[in-house]
């Protein structure tokens, strides 16, 4: 009897003898991250609310490729006398509500905006000094987890994101401890790690949200002012990596997505797996259980949350 190779087949559980072709070379090497991808972004910026969808996708399926780093921008320290933003016509919060209602509208991430009339930020530093304390004592992903948590309450659920109370609740839910990370936040280091952002995206010529810019290990770079369609920031990362292709991963399972995540938009599901707004009901009914999810509508959009 011919001494044949046997495993056990982990897709069909049956043991068995070997294909032949099952001894050969492989390779373990993973890309090395030769790219730094810089985004410059604020919490209460709705342009950067309304990126989201696509930077999620950008991250999951091309982030082998990049060393990521969020950085916080200053849109607004406080309100003055003078036009915050005069392209866009705003000099005050109440100016502030039909510019995010269109952006909202057009990109389809939903924006409520009335926070701005009835219990408006007066700055988005506190926030962002939130930010910065979670980043440095914890890490990177729960920082961009809290704001993320942050925009929802501000853009959907009309919180007061600046409010001590608010910022408190958003870290607790996290699981941190809310009240000693915005105490933190409020020190002079708080302050002195913002500016550190400051001092960053100023070297980087930024001057405006949401800004990525991608830099290779020559310190030459691409840079992507704007929320622009997906395929720009995979066909940017090709130009700096000077790559003809590249090997993207699989979209993570929408189970996958929701555990992690906890809300999704439909505009957020329709561009990480490439479908029309018609085709969101069906699909969730067809990835997901009743018992995983809850499917709500505001402002005309669907999303789904975990159980």
């Amino acid at each position: 009897m011919k001494n044949h190779p046997k495993l056990c087949d982990l897709e069909t559980g049956i043991c068995g003898v070997a294909d032949e072709d099952e001894l050969g070379m492989i390779d373990f090497n993973q890309p090395k991250k030769s790219i730094e991808v810089y985004y410059v972004t604020d919490p209460i910026c709705s342009h950067c609310w309304a990126l989201e969808p696509v930077l999620r996708r950008f991250i999951e399926q091309y982030g082998h490729y990049f060393n990521f780093h969020t950085i916080m921008g200053g849109l607004l320290e406080k309100w003055g006398d003078g036009p915050v933003d005069p392209a866009n016509g705003i000099s005050g919060p109440a100016d502030v509500v039909g510019h995010w209602r269109e952006v909202g509208e057009y990109y389809r991430m939903p924006i409520d905006g009335t926070v701005m009339m009835n219990n408006p930020v007066q700055s988005s530093y506190p926030p962002s000094r939130v930010f910065k304390v979670i980043q440095k004592n914890h890490h990177d992903a729960r920082a961009f987890e809290y704001l993320r948590r942050a925009r929802e309450a501000l853009f959907v659920f009309n919180q007061n994101i600046a409010d001590k109370s608010v910022m408190i609740d958003i870290v607790n839910k996290l699981g941190l401890d809310g009240a000693a990370i915005v105490s933190e936040s409020e020190q002079t280091n708080g302050q002195q790690l913002l500016n550190e952002d400051f001092d960053l995206a100023r070297n980087l010529g930024v001057r405006g949200f949401p800004t990525i810019i991608m830099m290779n290990e020559d310190n030459k770079g691409l840079k992507i002012v704007g929320g622009r369609p997906f395929v720009n920031y995979v066909e940017g990362l090709k130009q700096v990596l000077n790559f003809e292709e590249l090997q993207p991963k699989q979209q993570p399972s929408l189970l996958s997505l929701l555990e992690k995540e906890k809300l999704l938009f439909s505009k957020e599901m329709e561009v990480m797996y490439d479908l029309e707004k018609s085709e969101i009901t069906s699909y969730v009914k067809k990835e997901l259980s009743s018992d995983q999810y809850e499917m709500k509508e505001i402002l005309g959009e669907c999303y789904i949350t975990t159980k």
